[in-house]
């Protein structure tokens, strides 16, 4: 079903304002652990840092291209909705999903070699961390990546312009994945 928009109406944002608390309280719990790492830190910063070069940085650095490139893909998708072209939005729509199944098959990898190696959530503090903070964002991920399926679906039945406010809302919970790996990745792999 098709809405008319008010764009300038900041007092319902796309996916309503219950969606908006809900991405507010996920940054902020985020927040809260990465500033619970960085305060832990302080207490062995020499475990932290060696803890820290047994990341392999190239694997964060490609995954964070990965998650950026989808989220302009996405951003694309919401452009070509408001256009009414329907086929390239779910184009772009495919490209963002890509992106997200490319993530978490370089995780997969990663996580992969960090049990083999015995780097597993019980070996530091340090990695405790790392497990639980990558873990949510993974499941950010596929909560993401199953939005934007459902949205594909909806663009592959929908005969003129999708409703743009649902288009937007799935573009929002992405940009948020995007948002919390973009502080991920430097607090673990670059800074301790």
């Amino acid at each position: 079903m098709n809405q008319k928009v008010d764009y300038k109406n900041i007092f319902y944002p796309p996916g309503g304002i219950l969606l908006w608390v809900l991405i507010t309280v996920e940054l902020i719990t985020f927040g809260a652990a990465l500033i619970a790492l960085a305060v832990s830190s302080r207490d062995n910063p020499a475990l932290y840092h060696q803890s820290r070069l047994q990341l392999n940085a190239t694997f964060g650095a490609i995954n964070t291209l990965f998650l950026l490139t989808s989220g302009y893909f996405m951003a694309m998708t919401v452009r070509k909705v408001k256009q009414n072209n329907v086929k390239k939005a779910a184009f772009y729509n495919q490209l963002a999903m890509l992106g997200g199944l490319l993530f978490l098959l370089l995780k997969s990898v990663e996580y992969y070699e960090k049990i083999q190696h015995g780097l597993t959530i019980g070996h530091n503090t340090f990695f405790t961390f790392y497990w639980l903070l990558t873990a949510f964002h993974v499941i950010h991920v596929l909560v993401g990546l199953g939005i934007l399926f459902f949205m594909y679906l909806g663009m592959r039945k929908a005969q003129a312009n999708p409703d743009i406010l649902n288009v937007e809302a799935g573009a929002a919970f992405w940009h948020m994945c995007d948002l919390i790996w973009l502080l991920l990745f430097p607090m673990l792999y670059l800074i301790l």
